[in-house]
Parts: C-alpha cells; sequence; structure tokens
C-alpha cells in the first residue's frame, strides 16, 4: 500500500513537472516567434523603408508620420528572442541556469514596474511641478522650433492629430512663434487641414494636448490598468514556473 502511495505520488509529479515543461516551451515559443517576427520587420524597415512606408501608409496612414519605427523593432525584437530563447531551452535541455537568468530577468523587469508605480504614487503631490516643468519646455519648442524637418516636429504632428488638440495648453502656444512667423497662420492640424488655419477656424472643442490627454487618461484608465495588471500577472506566473522547474530540476 505504502508503494503504490508512493508511485502515485511520484506519478503526479512527474506529469505536474512534464505539464509546466510544456507550458514554459509553448508560451516562450510564441514570444520567440513574436520577438523573430518584430526583429524581421525592423530590419526590413532599415534596409528598405520606402516599400514599407508604402504598405504602412496604405493599411495606416495615421502611423505615416511615426520615426525611428526600425531601431525600436529591432530592440524590442531581439529581447523578446533573448527571452524566449532563455525559455525554451531552459525547459527542454532542464537547465537550472537558462531557467534561473530567465527568472532573474523577468525579476528585474517586475521590480522596475513597481518601483516605477511606487515612484508615480508617492510623489504624485508633485506632478503638478513635472508637468509645469514639461510645460514650459515644450511651448519653448513650439514657438522656437516647432515646423523645421525634424523628428520632434513628426511626433508634435502626429500627437496633435490622433488626440484632436493643439499645443501644449492650448493653440495659443503658436502665438509669436516661429512657424506662425513663416506661415502666417497655425499648424494645419489645429483647424482639421482647413485653409488657411487662422484662429477664426479653430474649433472650441479643439483643446491643448495636455488636456486631451488626462481626457484619455480618464476615459481608458481602467483598460490601462487592467492591461498592466495582466502582464504583471503573467510576468508573475512566469516567474513562478521558472523558480518550480529550477527546484525540481535539482531535486533530480
Amino acid at each position: 500500500m505504502g508503494n503504490s502511495s508512493t508511485f502515485l505520488r511520484t506519478g503526479l509529479k512527474m506529469s505536474c513537472f512534464s505539464f509546466l515543461k510544456t507550458m514554459m516551451f509553448v508560451f516562450n515559443g510564441i514570444i520567440f516567434l513574436g520577438g523573430t517576427a518584430v526583429l524581421g520587420i525592423g530590419i526590413w524597415v532599415k534596409v528598405d523603408g520606402g516599400s514599407f512606408l508604402k504598405i504602412l501608409g496604405s493599411a495606416a496612414p495615421q502611423l505615416m508620420q511615426v520615426v525611428n519605427v526600425g531601431y525600436l523593432c529591432i530592440a524590442v525584437g531581439g529581447f523578446l528572442i533573448l527571452m524566449g530563447f532563455l525559455g525554451c531551452c531552459g525547459a527542454v535541455k532542464e537547465s537550472r541556469c537558462m531557467l534561473m537568468l530567465f527568472f532573474i530577468i523577468i525579476l528585474i523587469i517586475f521590480i522596475a514596474e513597481i518601483t516605477g508605480a511606487v515612484v508615480v504614487l508617492a510623489f504624485s503631490s508633485l506632478s503638478h511641478i513635472f508637468i509645469e516643468y514639461l510645460g514650459s519646455v515644450a511651448v519653448k519648442y513650439l514657438k522656437n522650433e516647432y515646423g523645421g524637418a525634424n523628428e520632434l516636429t513628426t511626433v508634435w504632428n502626429t500627437t496633435m492629430k490622433e488626440l484632436k488638440c493643439c499645443g501644449f495648453h492650448g493653440y495659443e502656444d503658436f502665438n509669436n512663434s516661429t512657424y506662425y512667423r513663416d506661415h502666417g497662420e497655425y499648424p494645419p492640424v489645429c483647424c482639421s487641414y482647413a485653409s488657411p488655419c487662422q484662429r477664426y477656424n479653430i474649433s472650441s472643442e479643439v483643446k491643448g494636448c495636455l488636456k486631451a490627454f488626462e481626457g484619455f487618461l480618464s476615459q481608458n484608465g481602467k483598460i490601462v490598468g487592467g492591461v498592466a495588471l495582466g502582464i504583471s500577472a503573467l510576468e508573475l506566473a512566469a516567474m513562478i514556473v521558472a523558480l518550480v522547474l529550477f527546484c525540481q530540476i535539482g531535486n533530480k
């Protein structure tokens, strides 16, 4: 009877171990394939950016002005490939070293996320100081440099178009600006591309990008929080599985 009970416990333990290995392999296999796809897109963008932008323009015109997509995709893809490789090989080869390295990297990311959340909550009372500083920098840029052939202008145009906003505090940020003096009008995006974009063409519903962003957060805060909680749960699950496999391999 005792031998049967021991045999049953051993069988259950082996079944659980095999299940965790399979889940670790499948989960990280998906991450690895996703990273490979993202890396491939990044390389394609850098090698043949013209055709990529042509396809992107037909599929999602609002993303045409996104800059440095290639470098971002290469960095993200490389990181995902590394994580997928460590997780898959660590599970299949039963490598304690790979599993521990995988665990440590996920733990560092998790701690960084928690630290960031704590800092934001702890210093929320100082957020207005940061916003004032950010606003002064943004307004200075909009008055002196907006409209040039630079990446920040592209980012501002994309932001104002997507959030349907104008300037940081409002369209007044462009008063007496270099752009207004050179063109005799406000940026076309502030008037939904009505021409000429003068003050009388700017709708009262067009707010500054700070107000528009605050409105976006208030409307989508639950979604953002849910996504953040989901990512944290996945990270915790990945760490637990990696640690359990690490311990089980050590006990063999």
